[in-house]
């Protein structure tokens, strides 16, 4: 969840080291720091506060230096403190260190480092891996040509930790080396023009080079000027496969709109398109996936199916649930992938897996996938995370295509999940018994879904008014039925993300069994009512609301007719098929999520308290 840049090269560090960490600040923010190697010591800058903060105080004398880290903290271990920032410096000051990940038996290596005279200024757990390399610093005999000192020292250190990590490590000693390691968060290699960039996420690199090499947990990679070798943990030698980045750094730019999450609500229409491309069969009736890789006969034994992951991809995977169910009659379960990991779930032999994470880096999801392959089942993957590490060590599954997501609350990520689970839906559905016609009325609904969405995002400057009208409120409802039940928890959840503003969903016949209570004029209620064959039955529920006197904002479909004055507010979106519905649903709670945000003074892109991507349980 925190933000890691390593480099070196020969321009001088500080500023690539900056920037990269302004595009990996939505990793977290909640304190910065970076760290040069300068003659034979460290010139080490940190503080609370976001990166610009950062940049606005480094000392005229700081730059300089080739060879230098740089972290954005999300906290986990000790409070939000100068002291607590990353890099941190071992107690002789031959170490300085980065870290994103939790050492679990960090008091008792701690506790052993104090025996050895090693003190600690921070409360984190990422000082005792600095403190514990020194120490195996110390101790380790200097090699032939001295290269191998460094890299034994923290492949040494590593076998006592307990925990995940991804840590770039310098050494005073070592002005021209650089090591990094993983088990359980992402790290990248950018391999440059003679010059290296290490970073927990793509969009760090990207202005430096196209060419990266994802590593493996329990590699590391010893970097000496531009040159680098990847090995094990045990010192196995690693042959390392660079791999191309398919976007540039301009992807990863505002543009002309004042957020990253509004210029991803708006994106969503070319996301969708990108989704789709190529994907869908000559004969206009069912949707083809290359990356499955399983046959139409295996497919075809299947007789369950269950997805795993977390906040608003599990949303997405409950919106699957119910297309797979209604289009493939194959029984679905949603799980919280945090949750299953730990129960003693019984599974059924003949279940396929689908995990579903845009980064391909949710720590949950992926532990949830190693378990459900180490019981012998296949597992899929839905992800947006190209290099992943859930992409490389699922069985098979579908790139979104996305492109890069920067705004903490993910938006054209979830709607991008939802058009292709409905195209599995119509997948799975066609290789067992939907028929010819109805696969052909499913991929022409979907292939207008890019345009009905254009269509509905015409309707920011409504909502925008509405959101200007209810952004005083602390306490909000949203409600839907069937497939648009899984909506009304993503809008919920979308406006607790970015204006803190208290929010639950539920079905909305459930109102009347306990939350009805909540009502009162102080309380709206967001109903999610198309015209379908649940239309009289929501529209009941509405009037059990408004008869206690609670506001509702009501999103509906063109043509619907609304009883007079049931609803104080109304959105209106385009009427399609119900694989499309939820796409076009999700668009309004998103702008309304957004302008709320905006108007009660939020920080809409970061959030108070969260990261894009959750890296640490």
């Amino acid at each position: 969840m925190c933000g890691i840049v390593g480099y070196i090269g020969h321009a001088q560090a500080a500023p690539i080291i900056l920037e990269g960490l302004k595009r990996l600040e939505y990793r977290g923010y909640d304190s910065a720091g970076i760290a040069l190697i300068k003659g034979s010591g460290f010139s080490v800058t940190k503080q609370t506060g976001r990166v610009d903060g950062l940049s606005q105080s480094i000392p005229p004398d700081f730059g300089g230096g080739t060879t230098g880290i740089g972290h954005t903290r999300w906290a986990t271990h000790g409070g939000v403190t100068d002291d607590n920032a990353h890099p941190h410096i071992s107690s002789d000051d031959k170490i300085a260190l980065i870290h994103n990940g939790v050492i679990e038996n960090y008091a008792a290596i701690k506790r052993f480092l104090i025996t050895k005279g090693y003190e600690f200024k921070s409360e984190t757990d990422t000082e005792v891996l600095a403190n514990l390399i020194a120490y195996h610093f110390a101790k380790e005999p200097a090699a032939t040509d001295d290269s191998s000192r460094l890299l034994n020292s923290v492949r040494k250190t590593l076998h006592h930790v307990e925990g995940t990590y991804g840590i770039c490590v310098l050494c005073a000693d070592h002005p021209d080396e650089m090591i990094a390691a993983r088990r359980g968060s992402p790290l990248i290699l950018g391999v440059g023009q003679d010059e290296m960039v290490v970073a927990s996420d793509v969009a760090a690199l990207v202005s430096r080079t196209q060419n990266v090499v994802y590593l493996n947990d329990g590699e590391l990679v010893a970097i000496k000027g531009a040159s680098f070798t990847i090995s094990t943990l045990d010192a196995t030698g690693v042959s390392p496969v660079i791999d191309q980045v398919d976007w540039t750094v301009e992807d990863t730019d505002l543009g002309e709109y004042d957020h990253f999450m509004l210029k991803e609500i708006f994106e969503q229409p070319a996301a969708l398109e990108n989704a789709m491309r190529g994907r869908f069969a000559q004969d206009g009736a069912t949707a083809m996936f290359g990356g499955l890789n399983l046959t139409a006969n295996e497919i075809r034994g299947i007789e369950r199916v269950m997805f795993c992951s977390c906040g608003t991809a599990l949303h997405a995977g409950m919106v699957t649930e119910h297309l797979i169910e209604r289009f493939a009659r194959l029984p679905v379960e949603c799980d919280h992938a945090s949750e299953f990991r730990y129960r003693n779930t019984p599974l059924f032999a003949k279940t396929l897996f689908f995990v579903v994470s845009q980064s391909g880096e949710t720590i949950d999801t992926l532990a949830a996938m190693r378990e459900a392959q180490r019981k012998g089942f296949k597992v899929l993957a839905i992800n947006n995370g190209v290099g992943s590490t859930i992409a490389r060590e699922a069985d098979g599954g579908i790139y979104q295509h996305a492109g890069p997501e920067i705004g903490v609350a993910s938006t054209k990520a979830f709607t991008s999940q939802l058009v292709l689970g409905a195209m599995l839906a119509l997948y799975l559905g066609r290789i067992r018994d939907m028929s010819f016609r109805e696969g052909t009325e499913i991929v022409t609904a979907l292939k207008q879904a890019p345009d009905l969405v254009r269509e509905t995002l015409k309707l920011a400057p409504q909502i925008e008014q509405i959101a200007k009208r209810y952004a005083h409120v602390e306490d909000m409802l949203f409600l839907g039925r069937l497939e648009l039940f899984p909506i009304a928890l993503e809008g919920a959840l979308k406006l607790k993300e970015i204006s803190y503003i208290h929010a639950e969903a539920y079905p909305a016949a459930e109102m009347k069994h306990g939350p009805i209570a909540l009502i009162n004029e102080q309380c709206p209620s967001v109903f999610i009512v198309p015209a379908n064959e649940l239309f009289n039955k929501v529209v009941s529920s509405m009037q059990e609301i408004k008869a206690r006197g609670g506001p509702i904002i009501a999103i509906t479909t063109a043509g619907a007719e609304l009883p007079d004055g049931l609803a104080d507010e109304v959105v209106r979106i385009p009427q399609s098929h119900e694989v499309v519905l939820p796409i076009l649903a999700t668009i309004p709670l998103q702008l309304f999520s957004y302008y709320v945000a905006v108007e009660r003074g939020c920080d809409v892109d970061k959030p108070r308290n969260l990261a894009k991507s959750v890296t640490v349980e």
